[in-house]
């Protein structure tokens, strides 16, 4: 552990302990030009993601107690790359279930989509414009199970349409969980979701609000889905995509959900002001 003063976004000894064999091993298979000296702690590494994912601050702005930016970003990007992020996301999620009392293979899923605005340095190829929300930018796709863990994620041009993510994280989620046998979606999902699940072995579910209730009120099913995209948005970098490639901005989503996983395990739950007064 670095001598620095802790910052809130690092990772205790508990949170650390979840997740540190996978990263060791990551180290010990690389080889090749640059990697025999590896002298920034991985730990930090992570903690300075962390720190990011949390904060919402550019790379460069990393405080200078951390290891140096561009180092932290080199190894951001090869985790996203190369499936590691993903990797201790999928072991901490099926954790979590397993705590839950949950099948490590998940029957059901909810499925949901955001679209939000873009920085000034995401090129204009991989944006578009959500006619409906009126938003220049892209369109995240969340798939999770019935507790609201994610199970699969893609990141569009907010163009796309509610039909297209929805297809996508179907095949995504049927090719990693074939056990999946049925979803629930809200209205803005059409009949080519229905009947592509239909193809897939997957009963999808259109569910409506309630008509005779006005303003906000939790929906069966729907508001497993909406807490977690609540959940992520806790953090600052997801406020806006602020990420050049849909991948890394894919990847924002499951270090946030990492974050939110590991305190979930060991019970270290963020301080809330509600129910307080």
């Amino acid at each position: 552990m670095s001598d620095r003063r802790p910052y809130r976004s690092d990772v205790s000894d508990a949170r650390w302990a979840l997740i540190e064999p996978v990263f060791t091993a990551w180290r010990a298979r690389r080889t090749g030009p640059g990697t025999a000296a590896r002298v920034h702690d991985l730990r930090e590494i992570v903690n300075a993601i962390l720190y990011v994912n949390r904060t919402g601050i550019p790379w460069e702005y990393l405080p200078h107690d951390f290891p140096p930016y561009k180092t932290v970003y080199d190894y951001y990007a090869k985790w996203e790359a190369d499936g590691t992020t993903q990797q201790v996301h999928d072991l901490l999620r099926d954790k979590t279930r397993q705590a839950h009392g949950r099948r490590a293979e998940p029957t059901a899923a909810v499925i949901d989509a955001q679209s939000v605005k873009t920085s000034a340095n995401v090129a204009e190829t991989s944006q578009g414009i959500d006619a409906g929300k009126k938003i220049v930018g892209r369109k995240r796709g969340i798939l999770t199970d019935t507790i609201g863990l994610i199970l699969a994620v893609t990141v569009t041009a907010a163009s796309l349409s509610e039909n297209a993510v929805g297809i996508q994280l179907l095949d995504q989620a049927k090719k990693t969980y074939p056990t999946i046998s049925k979803s629930w979606v809200d209205t803005g999902f059409k009949n080519a979701v229905i009947e592509h699940g239909a193809s897939l072995g997957i009963d999808v579910e259109v569910v409506n609000r309630n008509p005779g209730v006005r303003g906000f009120h939790v929906v069966k099913r729907r508001c497993v889905v909406e807490r977690s995209i609540g959940w992520i948005m806790l953090h600052r970098r997801l406020a806006r995509d602020y990420e050049t490639l849909p991948a890394s901005s894919e990847a924002m989503i499951h270090v946030a959900s990492i974050d939110n996983l590991t305190k979930r395990i060991t019970d270290e739950t963020t301080p809330t002001w509600r129910g307080t007064y």
